[in-house]
């Protein structure tokens, strides 16, 4: 560990007891690039310690900031970014017990060691507690794209951020070929260009195709972004995606069709619920949070009454964070989950995961079963349960391309102009702008590299002369001086960047409250709220829920003691076969 990145004496103490093995490929060459402060890309499966990969050094920096100046400042010097609330939420827990273990080795060394604060801000975080964030700033700020977002355009927040140091983005692949991550992107230049001098960007990802599309993505585009060749000048750090695998394909033993019978379905459940009672937990993974919540209720009826529970995101987040504490502590036997699941939330030793369905992707295939196994050396196992004949087809193509070590392509969006004019106004509400900068700033931003500056001005110019209605113009944000170029904020600017910012659609559902204590419980969709009735009866959360009336917005429920329930329905949940399991299927 010492020899290529030499370490605090507590740091490097806590390692080597804490992981007596030594480190892995992944921090063993991750930590030479970031301790000399080069961006870094690191691309792994899961399991091979990424995460603390990226931490350590800057916890590393932190004690010996410490040391040389006997205080660290109220000052934000590191970001980290989750595409998941849950994960960040999952990893400011995994931080504080080595956090307090490196304070207590540094003090039995007889060494003084710094209170390092660690704060999540994202969109459950209390008002209260972020009033207590902008007061006190933490050394080590978790949060989400959107929230990142909020506090670069919110006029308080912004000068908390001024002198960060390191940006950890977590689960970049995650973000790369949607909206979300041209989002951020556009945020990290905006962050870039808010601070003292620019942070240091650190990327943790699975293994994609091609990875310097990814890299690309985490570093930008343009003047000091790229080398000589046209490669994005970040240090990647591949160490691969080609594991040993232990998966195979369960089928009913009669012949599957069109759509599985009750009787098919019965054997499969059969065989998940026997997989169950032979492995200490069980992942199993569904496309759709009704079908999430269909099974947890049919292999409760087979396992027992407190042994299964769904996790999905329509599920309120105490109720999330309550089932996996029971997965960690080994009180279920296994977890019913959508894709809520899929990314790097620890909830314990998982020893099989098992798919409903195809994944539709050889991506969330890989990323599915890597949540068992996950530990050095461990052997993902995973077993895939197709519920048609065309499944079935499918499901064989995956496990080829997966022996194959193929890999989905990445191709993120390209100048998404709604995202594009989300930023504009929220730049422009933060300060004014000159139009040369503020496009020379865009198209820093990898999915904006070849943004035309007449798409530029056709944004600007709609922010800035509004939309025509029949009660005038409206929508519009900007002042724009066009002898100057300069750009400024109109009155009501900012509100309508900080309410209306994200690439996450709205969905129009309906909050379930508990009588008499009302408890959030979590959310159905609106048409199916409207169309249900007093003393109907429905599950969520794997509990039986009576209806008591509908409000607005609200369905107001209590406990159904069990009585035999129908399962509530959601819009826009299947997703969608990449184009490379198309190919191999076809």
């Amino acid at each position: 560990m010492e020899a290529s990145t030499p370490f605090h004496p507590a740091v490097r103490t806590w390692f080597e007891r804490r992981f007596p093995d030594g480190p892995t490929e992944a921090q063993a060459q991750g930590w030479p690039a970031i301790g000399q402060g080069r961006d870094t890309l690191i691309a792994a499966p899961t399991g091979t310690g990424k995460t603390l990969a990226a931490f350590l050094v800057c916890i590393d920096r932190l004690y010996r900031r410490f040391e040389a100046e006997a205080a660290l400042p109220d000052e934000t010097q590191l970001v980290y970014v989750s595409p998941l609330k849950a994960l960040g939420v999952d990893i400011r827990q995994n931080l504080e017990r080595p956090l307090r273990e490196i304070a207590d080795i540094a003090f039995e060394l007889g060494l003084p060691a710094p209170a390092i604060r660690v704060v999540v801000r994202s969109g459950d975080t209390s008002s209260s507690e972020r009033a207590a964030m902008l007061k006190r700033p933490p050394h080590l700020l978790i949060t989400t794209p959107e929230s990142l977002y909020l506090l670069l355009t919110a006029e308080r927040s912004r000068a908390i951020l001024r002198r960060v140091g390191t940006l950890i983005v977590d689960e970049i692949h995650a973000l790369a070929r949607d909206k979300r991550g041209s989002h951020l992107t556009l945020s990290l230049e905006r962050l870039d260009a808010l601070c003292e001098a620019r942070p240091v960007r650190i990327g943790l990802s699975a293994t994609q195709r091609p990875i310097e599309t990814v890299a690309r993505l985490l570093v930008g585009a343009g003047e000091g972004r790229s080398d000589a060749a046209g490669r994005p000048r970040c240090e990647i750090v591949d160490v691969g995606h080609r594991r040993k695998l232990d998966v195979a394909i369960e089928v009913p033993e009669s012949e599957l069709e069109a759509v599985a019978s009750g009787e098919q379905w019965g054997e499969i459940l059969d065989g998940i619920a026997a997989h169950v009672r032979a492995h200490r937990t069980t992942l199993v993974f569904v496309n759709t949070r009704r079908l999430a919540e269909r099974l947890a209720h049919l292999l409760e009826e087979r396992l027992g009454e407190g042994k299964v529970a769904a996790h999905h995101g329509s599920l309120s987040k105490e109720r999330r964070l309550r089932v996996e504490e029971r997965l960690r502590a080994g009180e279920l036997g296994v977890l019913v989950a959508t894709a809520s699941l899929e990314l790097g939330i620890d909830v314990g030793p998982v020893e099989l995961v098992c798919q409903i369905g195809s994944p539709r992707s050889i991506a969330t295939f890989l990323q599915r079963v890597g949540r068992s196994g996950h530990h050095r050396r461990g052997i993902p196992k995973g077993r895939l349960y197709p519920t048609s004949r065309d499944e079935l087809v499918e499901c064989a193509a995956l496990l080829a391309a997966v022996g194959r070590g193929d890999l989905d392509r990445v191709i993120p969006p390209k100048a998404p102009l709604d995202i594009l004019a989300q930023q504009i106004v929220a730049a422009c509400a933060a300060g004014d702008w000159q139009e040369e900068e503020l496009f020379a700033l865009v198209r820093r931003a990898a999915p904006f590299a070849e943004l035309t500056r007449a798409d530029f001005e056709a944004v600007v110019e709609m922010l800035s002369d509004g939309i025509q209605t029949g009660r005038g113009r409206r929508a519009a944000y900007l002042h724009r001086d066009r002898i100057h170029g300069f750009l400024r904020a109109r009155r009501g600017a900012r509100i309508a960047a900080l309410t209306s910012g994200g690439a996450i659609p709205d969905t129009a559902d309906y909050r379930v409250v508990a009588d008499p204590d009302d408890t959030f419980v979590g959310t159905v969709n609106e048409d199916w709220a409207i169309e249900s009735m007093a003393g109907d009866i429905f599950l969520l959360g794997t509990t039986s829920w009576q209806i008591r009336r509908v409000e607005a917005g609200i369905v107001r429920v209590r406990d159904a003691g069990g009585l035999p329930p129908t399962i509530p329905f959601w819009l826009g949940e299947a997703p969608a076969r990449s184009a490379e399991l198309s190919a191999e299927v076809s």
